[in-house]
Parts: C-alpha cells; structure tokens; sequence
C-alpha cells in the first residue's frame, strides 16, 4: 500500500492535515486557556459583588462564593484603593503569577504550553482587567490543576476532532486521485502492456483520452512513439523478406553473371583495340558483380563483413568510377573530373571503397539527369596527418528536404525510382573502416559529401 499512488497520497494527507492542526492546537488552546482564565476572573467579580452590597456577610457564605468562583482570594482595586473582597486560606505558596492585561499572542501560547508541560505550579495568581468597569484591576489565586485538566481535555478533543477531519480529507483526496490520476495512469499502463504482447498490430496504438493536460501529453508522445515503432517493425520485416528474396535472386544472378565472366574472358583475346582496351573494364565490372552479388545478404540480414585493407592508389580507383559514370551518362552535358594528387595513396578495401565512391557519383548523376541539369561531377581527395578525406561534390539540384530529414536510411530514396539504400550501404561501408560520411552542404548550388578515413590502425580496430 504504502508503494502505491494512492497510498502514498493517502500518508502525506494524512501528515500535511496532521501538521496543520497542530499549527492550530497551540493558538486554540492558548485562547481556551485565556477564556477559561477571564471567566475565573469574571465569576471572582460576581462574588466580589455580594461583600460590596452587604460588609458583613458570614464565613459559609463567603466559602461558597469562593468555591463557585473556584478560587482562594478575591483582590479588587477600585478609585485607587487595594481591597481584599473575598479570602480563604491558601494550601500552598503561590508558583507562578499571570497578568491578562497586556499580554501578546506569542506570551499567551508559550504560557499555555507551560502549563500543559508542567504539572508543578500548583496555586497560580491571576490579574486582569474587571469587566463592565467594576475597578481598576482584579486579582485572584487559585488551583492550577483543574485549569491543567480542562485544557488537556480540550486538547484531546482536537485532536479527535482533527483526525476525524483527517480522514474524511483522505478519503476524499483518495477517491479524487483515483478518479483524476491512477485510473488514467491505469489506463496508459495497460495501452502498453497490450501494444507490448503485439506491437505491429496497430489497433493496439493507444488513442489519448486523458482530460489533464499532463497525462494526455504523456499519451500523445507514446501514441508517437508506438506509431513510430511499428512503421519500424514492419519495414524491418519488409527487410528480413526482401533478404530471402535477394538471396535467391543473388544466387541465380551470379551464375548468370559468372557466364558472362567466361565470355569475357574470351573477349580478353580479342585483337580489337578497342576492345582490348574494354575488356579489362568489362571484366572488372563483372567481378564486382558478383562480388556484390555473393556479399547481397550482409545488407538487413548481418553486417558487411570487415574491410579488407591494402595501401591503393586513390585516382587509379577514382578514374574507373568516372569511366563507368560517363558511359551512363550518355549523351547529356554532365562531366566527370577528378581533383587529387596522382601519387595519392590511400589505406582502405578497394572493392568496398569502389562501391562507396560509386553510389555517391551514381546518385549526383542520376539527380541531375532527372532534372535535366547539366554541370559538373567532381571526386576529390587530400591527406591531413589524421586522415584521408574524399569529397564528392556536383553541380546540382540539391537535396530535397525530405531526403535530408532521413539521409542514410534505407528505402528513403529522393527518386522515385531509387531503393533507397545507396547512402545506406556507403555509410555502413565507410564506418567499418572507422571512418565517416557526412552531408557537408546542398542546396540551389550543388550538393557536396565527404568520407573521411582515418589513418591509425586503432581506430579501425575500435571502429569493427
């Protein structure tokens, strides 16, 4: 109970209602006491009253005055003179003295709690002001004990009283806590629980009913994320479909292309010039074929596998991502051009390199083309005594915003007809040789990436 909302609210009413009467028992039994004090008083003056209207008046009579008046001595002080109106003998000295005439808020409660606390002033002297103007001052001493007694008495049914009104309040407070907060919370916990045993079910996407602000934003962010989760679950299993599919694919594919491989091979002995001088480029495409073919799978199903590193000359690996880019190209006024010093050596796989290099040409390309831009396609590279740094730069559109607000996720292609998972597949390409890619600008005057490669072997350690 006591770990629960509602029982912990249950505790601090409780103690917050208990804390506010006891700010009030103190000043409510100071003022009983002083009530209880200027009555003594009161009845002392009434008694006083009959000696005033007969001098001589007997002993029973005047005992019985006292004893209704509930003190020992009655002293008036009238047109200046000190008058002994009413006495009896006193049992005990006289502890303590208390004067009602002046006396602040603060005097009367710490008095009050005096006389709770102490159980030792016995016979008390009391002066305070006559009522109706019957003299100038009035004095009396009496027995502090019944005084005592009825104030712990009073105090008693205070607290009483207060813990009545405690749980009254309690009850309330819980009823009201359970209607405006846990019921809700209840309700959120359990559009969780269901979303939980079948997040891809989106019946299950808690719709926001909650009237406090509070918990109706709280539904509303997890109405977004639940949304959001299950767009994610069912692309990933779009992906683990598409991974079976490409397998099979991948596996007829890269029969086919191994035939063209031997086909190729033969035109390798080829006299032509032309086509000695093609060969090489066709051969080299096909191996990358069905290199991509064989390692199809590492995308949606496991990761690419770890980069085999070499030292490469980077404008040899650059030049034949131009030359296949070009012959795409066509007939269209886009050129291809490479800014790089020729001795250039970089430290990186040459086919994962290749296949980084050649998704980020192939899509300024075919942005360009889609817009009927012409302009310029430029790879360059320079050396820092950190890293390699490789910028691919263009000319064109730009990208979309929509593109820029989901780069590097896959199936998030700017192009109608792209898959999406060219900047996917370089960025996990380029990570694995700890390094990165990164979207440094794009807009109405090109677009420009670049990869950087790190050239400490720690951190390509840390980095796979």
């Amino acid at each position: 109970m006591p770990n629960t909302l509602t029982g912990r609210f249950l505790i601090l009413t409780i103690v917050f209602v208990m804390l506010a009467e006891v700010l009030i028992f103190v000043p409510s039994v100071a003022r009983f006491r002083e009530d209880y004090l200027l009555s003594r008083l009161e009845r002392a003056q009434i008694a006083s009253l009959a000696l005033l209207a007969d001098d001589m008046i007997d002993q029973a009579l005047e005992a019985e005055l006292l004893q209704n008046a509930e003190v020992y001595n009655v002293v008036l002080v009238r047109d200046q003179v000190r008058s002994l109106a009413l006495s009896s003998p006193i049992p005990e000295q006289i502890s303590a003295t208390y004067d009602l005439r002046d006396v602040s808020a603060f005097g009367l409660m710490q008095d009050a709690l005096r006389t709770m606390l102490r159980g030792d002033d016995r016979i008390i002297r009391i002066i305070g002001e006559p009522v109706r103007e019957g003299g100038e001052l009035i004095e009396v001493t009496m027995d502090a004990g019944p005084l005592r007694a009825a104030m712990i008495e009073y105090g008693l049914r205070i607290l009483a009283l207060s813990a009545v009104i405690s749980a009254v309040t309690a009850l309330l407070l819980i009823l009201a806590v359970r209607r405006l907060m846990v019921k809700p919370i209840r309700g959120v916990v359990d559009a969780m629980q269901s979303y939980a045993a079948a997040p891809e079910d989106a019946r299950r996407i808690i719709e926001p009913s909650a009237r406090v602000v509070e918990l109706h934003d709280a539904e509303m962010a997890l109405r977004s994320l639940q949304t959001q989760l299950t767009g994610a679950l069912r692309q990933k299993e779009r992906l683990a479909q598409l991974g079976g599919a490409v397998a099979k694919i991948s596996h007829d594919l890269r029969n086919v292309l191994t035939t063209a491989q031997l086909f190729a091979d033969r035109i390798e002995g080829s006299t032509d010039p032309t086509v000695a001088r093609m060969a090489p480029k066709l051969l080299g495409s096909i191996s990358r074929a069905i290199s991509i073919c064989e390692s199809t799978l590492a995308f949606g199903r496991a990761e690419e596998p770890p980069p085999q590193l070499a030292r490469i000359a980077l404008s040899d690996l650059v030049e034949d991502v131009l030359e296949g880019e070009r012959l795409a190209a066509g007939g269209t006024d886009i050129s291809f051009t490479a800014d790089m010093p020729a001795t250039l050596v970089v430290r990186a796989d040459p086919e994962q390199l290749y296949r980084v290099l050649s998704n980020l040409v192939r899509n300024a390309r075919q942005a360009m083309m889609a817009t009927g831009t012409d302009g310029t396609i430029t790879v360059g590279a320079e050396e820092t005594e950190a890293d390699w740094r490789i910028r691919i730069a263009d000319t064109g559109p730009g990208l979309p915003r929509k593109a820029r607000e989901h780069l590097f996720q896959p199936f998030q292609s700017a192009s109608k007809r792209g898959t999406g998972l060219g900047l996917t597949i370089a960025s996990e390409l380029v990570r694995g040789h700890g390094g990165s890619l990164s979207l440094v600008g794009t807009g109405d005057a090109g677009t420009r990436f670049e990869i950087r490669l790190p050239k400490t072997v720690v951190a390509l350690d840390a980095a796979q």
